[in-house]
């Protein structure tokens, strides 16, 4: 068998820790979906008009298996996370006044699309305060609930943060605001494939999750998942023709949002054989080891850095990406140093008036690549003043 780090096509040149942003495909997945494309330019007709929406179901299928969705139909196929969130954020049925509740430390493009909307609609996307570091799961709640009030009509929360890496306690969270009436409203972008994600034991309204981060498949594959009690809240963004369709389905969450133009949803097609080749390779002890390196060697660059942990080092909160904290003032010129004179792809991030620097491991990683890491720092501490580390 092929060692998996010869299975992915990234550089040989590159210690790539950054799998988190966009993920990586490996060569199988990546040539499946070749031959997809190959087969929509051999017949484009055949393969968007007729074939489409089966295609589409099968993969469907798949994917609710996966991630333990009772109803296939309950999923609609979108090309990344934010295209579901503002399809959610948009047609969101808002008053003057009401609150949407959130953390402060979600994902920067899912801020900015809920400002847009709650401006748009006078009401308020509300930023809870989160202190770090985090400490118990039941703290974390109490933190975020006290952003409450009577005005408050959904919760948005992350299932693994951006910038943080945290692990949010999504399933108690959920089950709180079900019962005070709320709608609930998860970004699991990081989730599928990088922990134990069963949708069907979460009360979530909506969960949006991409398929092309740790589930590897090709990039513009995501989904959104919406409970039958919501999908008749979600307008289309794009209207085509599944809008008073000559045959509609059984489902107009389906018909308005699925097939939206011409496009190549090859991607889409694609995540049969991620799932696939992640039964082939007992993906769950790849991502086990995968963890277990996240969490050894964090104690390395806390020292080097001159910081502390944002969150208890256990598995509860930290999956196989991890976020260091790390005082630089310029992190966007400390990234790419990292990259261009040391061949380190990695994220210098912002989060608010904090920057952390997270590192993701995945199949292809070895302690090689974490050793590139600490040698570059320790290089850039030493002749440069790009980071601060306190005596």
């Amino acid at each position: 068998m092929t060692p998996l780090k010869e299975q992915f096509l990234l550089r040989k040149d590159i210690h790539f820790l950054n799998f988190g942003s966009f993920g990586a495909t490996p060569k199988p997945i990546f040539e499946y979906y070749q031959q997809w494309q190959k087969v929509l330019e051999a017949e484009p007709v055949q393969f968007i008009a007729f074939d489409g929406v089966e295609n589409l179901s099968t993969a469907r299928a798949a994917l609710a298996k996966f991630l333990s969705v009772d109803d296939k139909d309950d999923l609609v196929f979108v090309t990344n996370p934010s295209y579901a969130v503002n399809l959610i954020a948009k047609s969101f049925p808002l008053e003057e006044g009401d609150e949407i509740l959130a953390t402060d430390i979600e994902y920067g493009a899912c801020d900015r699309t809920w400002d847009y909307y709650c401006e748009q609609k006078k009401a308020v996307y509300k930023k809870q305060k989160i202190n770090l570091p985090v400490t118990t799961k039941e703290k974390f709640i109490e933190d975020f609930f006290k952003g409450l009030t009577p005005k408050t009509k959904a919760i948005f929360i992350s299932h693994i943060t951006s910038a943080t890496a945290l692990i949010f306690p999504v399933k108690e969270i959920c089950e709180i605001a079900k019962s005070k009436g709320l709608i609930t409203i998860v970004d699991g972008a990081h989730a599928p494939a990088h922990i134990d994600l069963k949708i069907n034991e979460l009360q979530a309204d909506f969960y949006i999750g991409a398929c092309h981060k740790w589930m590897m498949a090709p990039k513009g594959s995501s989904f959104l998942y919406a409970h039958k009690s919501v999908q008749h809240l979600c307008d289309p963004l794009i209207v085509s023709w599944g809008y008073k369709a000559l045959k509609p389905s059984h489902s107009s969450f389906l018909d308005y949002n699925q097939m939206n133009g011409t496009r190549d949803f090859s991607a889409f097609l694609a995540v049969n054989m991620s799932i696939l080749f992640m039964q082939d390779n007992n993906w769950k002890e790849v991502s086990k080891k995968c963890h277990e390196m996240v969490l050894a060697n964090a104690d390395l660059f806390y020292k080097l850095l001159g910081t502390s942990p944002i969150s208890p080092l256990t598995s509860e909160w930290i999956g196989q990406m991890i976020s260091i904290p790390i005082h630089t003032k310029e992190p966007e010129v400390l990234q790419r140093k990292l990259f261009k004179e040391y061949n380190i792809e990695i994220p210098i991030m912002r989060q608010a008036d904090d920057v952390y620097m997270r590192y993701s491991i995945n199949a292809f990683n070895s302690m090689e690549d974490l050793e590139a890491l600490h040698t570059a720092l320790t290089d850039i501490i030493k002749n440069t003043d790009l980071i601060q580390v306190a005596n």
